[in-house]
């Protein structure tokens, strides 16, 4: 086994064919984030983050200005390779070099990213960085026992569901238990073929429909 600690993540691109995942920067996303997110309309897509939602675009850029500078994560804005339009946002955080272990979280869509073959992009994107360039071996994912959306998403992407923390936070001053999934650096070869598979163009079509749905979480 390495013994050797993993790389902490580093600010820079990550390139895909659909999106890139840059470092947050409020001066360069903050605008096209305000606008996907923000309004009553998207309230609901804050149901199970810990902040927001957010009435007035100044504590909004307060917020986009934390996640841009902290220490205990790493926050990447979602573009659209082909509009540059910065459509959501997501980090590597909960970092534990020496035992090679990190987190995928605070995943927060816009409606013109749900759905699409540009966010399944996003993750493979931020798995790969992590297993292959920082060199971790456990990546975990974490969310809501409520949130059925973001259980799905992890089953499809390939992580194993571990169980569940009872009451293991206070989140927006209710009770939230929590769904543990992980995968493995052994598990990932498996996982990135099928990902990339999936992600081909000839698996689209013109639309954007499908042709073979991805489903890898039985593997």
């Amino acid at each position: 086994m390495d013994l050797l600690p993993a790389k902490l993540p580093e600010r820079v691109p990550l390139r895909g064919r659909l999106v890139t995942l840059e470092p947050l920067n409020p001066d360069r996303h903050a605008e096209d984030l305000w606008h996907g997110l923000s309004g009553g309309e998207n309230d609901s897509l804050w149901l199970y983050l810990p902040e927001g939602p957010f009435a007035e675009r100044s504590a909004f850029d307060a917020y986009l200005k934390k996640k841009a500078t902290s220490d205990a994560a790493f926050c990447y804005g979602i573009v659209n390779n082909h509009s540059g339009l910065a459509l959501g946002i997501a980090s590597l955080m909960r970092i534990d070099r020496h035992n090679r272990v990190i987190e995928v979280g605070g995943i927060h869509y816009s409606r013109a990213l749900q759905r699409t073959a540009a966010a399944t992009e996003a993750m493979y994107l931020l798995a790969r960085y992590a297993f292959e360039e920082l060199g971790y071996r456990r990546y975990e994912w974490k969310c809501n026992a409520l949130n059925a959306p973001s259980r799905r998403a992890a089953e499809r992407l390939g992580f194993t569901f571990e169980g569940i923390f009872r009451q293991h936070m206070i989140v927006k001053g209710k009770n939230r238990d929590t769904a543990w999934y992980s995968m493995l650096d052994s598990e990932w070869p498996g996982r990135k073929e099928k990902l990339e598979s999936w992600l081909r163009t000839e698996n689209f079509l013109q639309d954007g429909t499908q042709r073979e749905p991805l489903g890898i979480a039985a593997l």
